[in-house]
């Protein structure tokens, strides 16, 4: 029997009803089904859900009030998941190893909203809020595929120029010494923290739920943090959770105070590619080890190659050449008239490289790809150099450049300019290089790590002559 359950406005008549129900069901040896209307809102009473959602399942869980009891659940949600037969990950059909864009959002707050930390101490959500400005790898590892300003999750300084300015000056407002009521605290950054169009929701740091003044649901004390994706094991999103919560102790101690930093072009110039990206990450971890949480940067290890896979490298003479996946925002492109209504499509097309060079010789060398000489930065290292490629991987019907041709594949040559000649290289196809089509998912890790196999070969032109590299 399934029983509906009205909307009541007091937790101890819900409590009454079910209880009645229940009792009703026993006597009657009879099984229900409840549905219809959450409970009131009360500290006393938990729930968790399990929701579909475009493409993934939703499960909300309760929240949890010790670091082993969240180990605890978390584990136990992967492997009821995968005895249903679901995961956190999936291969697209090149075999590329992504996770499914479900996300892994953290909320956290207090048991009740007086004893939330947020509202407690005010300048914790701007410590926070620094501390992950000025650390741009935090915003972008742990994140899904689709990333930037239209994403679900931008950053403050993705859509406005003059955003840093205004957190600045919302900043100058909230100090330890000085109390803010939480009314006001919600005020200060509820119109920082937004998306584009002014969406609270869709925001890297959402407020919604902390004390919004509106209603009662949004006054809870709690802040999601939404920059996450699934991982694909319990112990990666374990990790996960652990950089919050360190975080959230280190700043109740020791307030962050730090300048925010004008990242302009290099936000995305420099932190969407593996190596400043995860050389950031340290930073940041060392930082959190000053305050007195120190976290392994091993324990990131797995995010890091899952994150940023790498393709293959060669080695010429006593030089290496090793070729990574970067990453590249997905950008909403303007809205266009069809059969069913207005749409706007995600300009998927573009995507982005690392190369990466070791006991490299500027003087004497250039990395070309494509016949295009490769600007290299030096790293600390003697004799590193990195670059990004940013290029056209296919032409999809809807493009932020529609005339531009694909530029795939990528052939990477080391060129020698004292003789002219090539003496090594690798091509880089973003589909089968025998120009197969394939119109399934692969079925398994095997299939997938195939596709990837076969789409890198560890030559480019062949070795000998070859003109000279054009200036990039």
């Amino acid at each position: 029997i399934h029983v509906f359950l009205p909307p009541l406005m007091a937790a101890q008549d819900w409590l009454e009803l079910v209880a009645a129900v229940e009792a009703t069901a026993k006597e009657f040896g009879q099984p229900v089904v409840l549905e219809g209307y959450l409970p009131p809102s009360h500290p006393g009473l938990q729930h968790f859900s399990v929701t579909p959602d475009p493409g993934v399942i939703e499960v909300n869980i309760h929240p949890s009030v010790s670091w082993a009891e969240h180990v605890q659940r978390t584990e136990t949600l992967y492997e009821e998941a995968r005895q249903v037969g679901l995961a956190s990950e999936k291969f697209m059909l090149d075999g590329r190893h992504v996770g499914t864009g479900g996300g892994n959002h953290v909320v956290m707050g207090g048991a009740t909203a007086e004893e939330s930390p947020f509202l407690r101490r005010p300048d914790l959500l701007k410590s926070v809020l620094g501390f992950w400005h000025n650390h741009p790898s935090l915003s972008f590892l742990f994140s899904g595929l689709f990333i930037g300003p239209t994403s679900q999750h931008p950053r403050i300084d993705e859509a406005r120029d003059d955003a840093v300015a205004e957190l600045e000056t919302a900043f100058a407002q909230v100090t330890r010494d000085a109390p803010t009521p939480p009314w006001m605290t919600d005020r200060i950054f509820r119109n920082i923290l937004v998306d584009m169009a002014g969406n609270t929701h869709r925001a890297e740091f959402c407020i919604d739920k902390m004390y919004d003044p509106a209603g009662p649901s949004g006054r809870r004390g709690l802040v999601e943090f939404r920059a996450f994706e699934m991982p694909p094991h319990a112990r990666m999103s374990a990790a996960q959770m652990l950089l919050m919560r360190a975080a959230v102790a280190a700043f109740w101690e020791r307030p962050y105070e730090r300048r925010l930093v004008r990242w302009g072009t290099r936000l995305h110039d420099r932190f969407l590619l593996p190596l400043p990206c995860l050389e950031d990450l340290r930073d940041a971890l060392e930082e959190l080890g000053g305050f007195g949480f120190r976290l392994d940067p091993a324990w990131f290890t797995p995010h890091a190659e899952f994150r940023f896979p790498k393709i293959g490298a060669i080695t010429v003479r006593d030089m290496e050449v090793e070729l990574r996946h970067a990453l590249e925002p997905w950008h909403v492109l303007g809205e266009e008239s069809t059969p069913g209504g207005m749409v706007r499509y995600v300009d998927s097309a573009t995507e982005r490289v690392q190369l990466r060079v070791s006991n490299w010789v500027e003087e004497r060398y250039t990395l070309a790809v494509n016949g295009v000489g490769v600007p290299l930065a030096r790293t600390d290292r003697v004799g590193e150099c990195v670059a990004g490629v940013r290029f056209k991987a296919w032409n999809p019907p809807h493009s932020l450049h529609p005339t531009v041709k694909a530029q795939a594949p990528l052939v990477i040559d080391v060129f020698d300019r004292w003789t002219g000649r090539s003496l090594g290289g690798m091509t880089h196809h973003v589909a089968h290089p025998g120009g197969l089509s394939y119109e399934t998912f692969p079925v398994n890790a095997n299939e997938a790590e195939a596709r990837r196999r076969s789409r890198f070969l560890a030559m480019g032109h062949t070795p000998g002559p070859m003109p000279q590299p054009q200036a990039s």
